[in-house]
């Protein structure tokens, strides 16, 4: 299902104690695609740990788009990430809007239900333009946040 966020004043989520955010980086890569494998019931994502790292490598690189790193984040506690939206300039897909797409939200297991996803969405949201994204409607708890951060159906 594909939602739309057109730009309105938000307040950003307070992160978890002891979570920063930062913007990504190729040299995130490696702890990036696991991160993105573990977050995923198994087969979901990727089929491997090395497809997942592998898939993010192609991120960087634009295979699903630009990669915007001023409104993409990472969520960090110390040494280690614990979460990431991923947000490209334009999705190369046919049907979606020209606008930015957010491609991946992402949350270690450990931590969710404690608003980290909300804060890493509305941490990129705030730039003031129109979002999309695309959703499985049965993703009872994602499809709640996105609407409770404003998306509506595209």
């Amino acid at each position: 299902m594909l939602l739309i966020r057109h730009p309105s004043p938000l307040k950003i989520s307070p992160a978890p104690a002891g979570v920063v955010l930062r913007q990504p980086s190729v040299a995130d890569t490696v702890e990036l695609g696991r991160l993105y494998y573990e977050s995923y019931p198994p087969g979901v994502a990727c089929d491997s740990e090395v497809a997942a790292i592998e898939d993010i490598r192609v991120t960087f690189e634009g295979e699903y788009g630009p990669l915007s790193l001023t409104k993409s984040f990472l969520a960090v506690a110390g040494q280690s990430l614990f979460g990431a939206v991923l947000v490209v300039d334009r999705a190369p897909w046919p049907n979606t809007p020209d606008c930015p797409f957010i491609i991946e939200l992402f949350t270690a297991p450990a931590v969710r239900r404690q608003g980290l996803a909300k804060t890493l969405l509305s941490t990129c949201l705030q730039h003031p333009t129109d979002f999309a994204l695309q959703v499985a409607p049965d993703n009872t708890p994602a499809v709640e946040l996105y609407e409770s951060l404003s998306f509506q159906p595209g």
